[in-house]
């Protein structure tokens, strides 16, 4: 069975990577090659220099009335799995830039991007490029128009007998644009494509084309990334009481799983013989490698950022006290409302983030958080660091401050409002840290409640927010007054195994098969 994945992220290559779709492109294809099934990748070339590139073939694409040159690039063949590239000047255009941000039209310039490199990668399977191929295995919205151009198109004949999937990574994001009458539309891009509309518009904006909508309705199978989360998205959102779920595309998936197409199916872990032995640091030598993190981003910008000087403070102030605190609480991630909004709810004149603080506080213990992404929540963050000495907020992200937190810390802070899968969780669990999370989605499906780690929940953001906090209480009590009890739960969270094997034999099972 030859397997072909298409996706806009593939942490297997250099400068590839933004969010956790990379790592399931990263490894998913070879978990899948050590059970007899070959596995083809295909991102667009954003123009890395490092990539060894050898050349397939040229792909004429038929793109906004022109006849558009892509070129096909072979970048590794190992182990089964073949990595390719697509290049053309649309993907590399923004100085090696996966994503861009359109302030007044949300998704234009990657929705452009993208629709090129779904009609590239349409043509290379429809002429046989990269051999016969028996699955197709599409990522988020960035490779949905290849299902629209294998439904609509007549010209593919070839691409319409291949079984395809899937899988939704991020219902948040689902690249809407209009049908017409834009640049960067659905007629724009291809302006003899007929289509069914009532298929792939929009919900709330009829006049758009939804491509994730689109994809959901058009595949043979739809995969979520946990069995939670493929029941939560079958029901609607409510934003104002704390729940996400089908973002506006329940009604799609409730068809989708009433006609047997729906399947929930974790992420996974790589578990080796290093990361389960973890790694030998103290606090007081990750205090050194935060500060030659901070002292690079200070070097890098004009101005001083106020988190970066203060974090630098905290380090010197952490320093001069000699014995380093704990527990140590810790929290890595981008900085979204998906991941913070919980933190920012106001109480009592505070931030809920700011009770967190006191807490951990109480209890002799310190916060250290890592991440950036939303401006305003870098603020608040900054804020409440100002606010209380306990606290380190490290604006940015470095793989070795990430990695030496899951190993140093002792309880993991994950309160998500939603999380389809979630990895931060399985590789705090992975390095025997026990997780304080919200019970949603993949979180859910990958923690057990005062055995691997902690779970709260609530009706409202006001009872998630205060659960939250007895949450953290219950965990810091037990790690105080129960310490058996905890190295237990710590234990039994490092022993937790979320494959890729067992989860590779699943997507044979119910996708491929």
């Amino acid at each position: 069975m030859h397997v072909v994945m298409v996706a806009a992220e593939n942490d297997r290559l250099p400068s590839c990577k933004v969010g956790g779709v990379a790592d399931v492109i990263r490894d998913i294809p070879y978990a899948l090659a050590e059970q007899q099934i070959r596995c083809s990748v295909i991102v667009p070339d954003y123009g890395q220099f490092e990539l060894n590139r050898e050349f397939v073939a040229d792909i004429a694409v038929p793109f906004k009335q022109h006849l558009e040159t892509a070129t096909l690039w072979r970048v590794a063949s190992d182990s089964g799995v073949e990595q390719y590239v697509v290049s053309h000047s649309l993907f590399s255009q923004h100085g090696g830039a996966i994503y861009c941000n359109d302030g007044d039209q949300p998704f234009a310039t990657d929705a452009n991007k993208f629709a090129l490199f779904c009609a590239a990668v349409s043509e290379l399977l429809e002429h046989e490029m990269i051999g016969p191929v028996d699955v197709l295995h599409l990522h988020d919205w960035h490779a949905a128009v290849v299902a629209v151009l294998k439904t609509f198109s007549p010209r593919f004949v070839n691409l319409k007998q291949i079984k395809t999937v899937y899988t939704v990574h991020n219902l948040a994001l689902q690249g809407i644009r209009p049908f017409k009458h834009d640049d960067s539309s659905l007629e724009s891009w291809f302006p003899t494509l007929s289509y069914d509309g009532s298929r792939i518009c929009d919900h709330i904006y009829p006049h758009c084309f939804n491509p994730m909508r689109a994809a959901i309705n058009l595949v043979d199978k739809v995969h979520l990334v946990s069995p939670t989360y493929c029941q939560e998205v079958q029901l609607s959102s409510d934003h104002e009481s704390g729940f996400f779920g089908g973002e506006g595309l329940e009604h799609d998936m409730q068809a989708a799983d009433r006609a047997g197409r729906l399947a929930g199916i974790l992420n996974g872990c790589i578990y080796s013989q290093d990361t389960e032995q973890g790694a030998e640091i103290s606090l007081s030598h990750y205090c050194d490698l935060a500060e030659q993190a901070l002292l690079v981003w200070m070097s890098k910008r004009s101005e001083l950022m106020p988190a970066h000087y203060i974090a630098h403070q905290r380090v010197i102030q952490w320093r001069q006290h000699g014995q380093f605190r704990r527990p140590l609480v810790t929290s890595v991630g981008r900085l979204t409302d998906q991941k913070a909004l919980l933190l920012r709810q106001p109480k009592e004149g505070q931030l809920i983030l700011d009770k967190v603080a006191a807490l951990i506080n109480d209890y002799g213990g310190v916060l250290v958080i890592l991440g950036s992404g939303d401006p305003h929540l870098e603020y608040l963050f900054t804020q409440v660091m100002a606010r209380h000495s306990n606290v380190m907020y490290l604006q940015g992200y470095g793989q070795a401050l990430g990695d030496h937190l899951y190993d140093l810390g002792d309880l993991f802070l994950m309160p998500s409002s939603f999380e389809p899968c979630g990895i931060s969780q399985m590789l705090a669990m992975r390095a025997g840290q026990p997780c304080l999370a919200h019970q949603v989605g993949g979180l859910k499906d990958t923690i057990a409640h005062e055995e691997t780690g902690f779970l709260f929940g609530g009706r409202n953001l006001s009872e998630q927010a205060e659960q939250l906090l007895e949450g953290l209480k219950q965990a810091l009590d037990i790690h105080r007054h129960e310490p058996q009890r905890y190295r237990d739960i710590k234990d039994n969270a490092k022993a937790q195994r979320f494959s890729w094997d067992t989860i590779a034999s699943q997507y044979i099972e119910k996708l491929y098969e």
